[in-house]
């Protein structure tokens, strides 16, 4: 005899039950897609520089770490303005991130009228993981093997005027064009690119005589001596540089306070998913093979908490905004 037919409480009971086990079921799938669904990690500049190599080497441990496919999309252009305002427009789930060095977040909205994005609105920090310097490489075909070499053949051959590539229109490596030429007295123009990889194909084919940019940038080709670092930013030598001298060193001033690499998330995203996001990020970067490869780029690797990645932007903010109101730049 079949005792749910004829006992109401019993086939409710039954009912409840199914109902709970599709109901479980339902949430285990919807947590496993959860789990699996890639997250995005921009980057404002075209695949092969220096940051594109820099967000695959955190990706593919970030992947492991967090469970999740993590996957670096490029959203190269303006100075990675592109990339900050997909940020901006992204939905605050984690499942979108953006690496991005100081450039974007820090220098743009000093240069740029309309940027179409405010960091300190539209951003939350996830974590910081390193600093860098600038630096000024010579190509190949440049005879110079010093800045002061470089200096006296402009003059010889240029009658003091010269070309310097930067990885992005008014960005830190074209103000530093900017006080060389004033240090020296020479007449230095910078000429923009879409990041630091075009800019790279050009030195490489002596299309341009020396560029500025970061030491991820120059680091393989001045180590297969294609190109030449002759001085790099900061108050101290570079250790994976010990005979490049800085700037300061050269009586170039105004350079110390360094610049960052960190990952930021749209304004909005709960805090639980910054946390669990940054505390990925902070057990990637203590990898040694990790910490190696970004080490051997030419960055100084630390974890910087949600926290102190705000309060580091927002200092290098001000410094900068200094710099660039003394320098008379007109935001364009």
């Amino acid at each position: 005899m079949n005792h749910l037919k004829h006992n109401p409480s019993r086939r409710l009971w039954a009912r409840h039950i199914a109902t709970t086990l599709a109901l479980c079921t339902l949430c285990f799938v919807t947590a496993a897609h959860a789990q699996t669904s890639p997250i995005k990690l921009m980057v404002g500049f075209p695949p092969g520089g220096g940051t594109d190599a820099i967000a695959r080497t955190l990706a593919d441990k970030l992947k492991d770490v967090l469970g999740t496919p993590v996957l670096v999309e490029n959203k190269a252009g303006a100075g990675g303005q592109i990339a900050a305002q997909a940020l901006k427009s992204a939905a605050p789930d984690g499942a979108t991130l953006f690496l991005s060095h100081d450039h974007t977040v820090s220098i743009l909205p000093l240069v740029v009228k309309n940027p179409g994005f405010d960091p300190a609105r539209d951003f939350v920090a996830v974590g910081g993981f390193a600093t860098f310097v600038n630096a000024l490489a010579l190509s190949g075909g440049t005879p110079a093997k010093t800045v002061a070499e470089y200096v006296a053949w402009v003059r010889n051959n240029g009658a003091g005027k010269g070309t310097v590539g930067v990885p992005a229109p008014a960005s830190v490596p074209e103000f530093l064009v900017k006080m060389i030429g004033q240090k020296y007295s020479l007449d230095l123009q910078s000429a923009p690119y879409r990041g630091s990889a075009p800019m790279m194909g050009d030195m490489l084919g002596n299309q341009i005589a020396a560029g500025t940019g970061s030491i991820p940038d120059f680091i393989e080709n001045h180590k297969a001596g294609k190109i030449r670092v002759v001085a790099v930013m900061g108050s101290a030598r570079q250790a994976i540089l010990p005979d490049v001298p800085t700037f300061t060193e050269l009586g170039l001033t105004g350079f110390d306070d360094l610049p960052y690499y960190g990952i930021f998330a749209p304004a909005g995203t709960p805090q639980a998913t910054v946390d669990r996001l940054s505390a990925a990020l902070a057990k990637v970067i203590a990898l040694p093979e990790v910490r190696d490869r970004l080490t051997a780029m030419g960055l100084t690797v630390g974890y910087m908490t949600p926290q102190q990645l705000t309060s580091r932007e927002q200092a290098y903010s001000q410094t900068w905004a200094r710099i660039i109101k003394a320098s008379g730049f007109v935001p364009q």
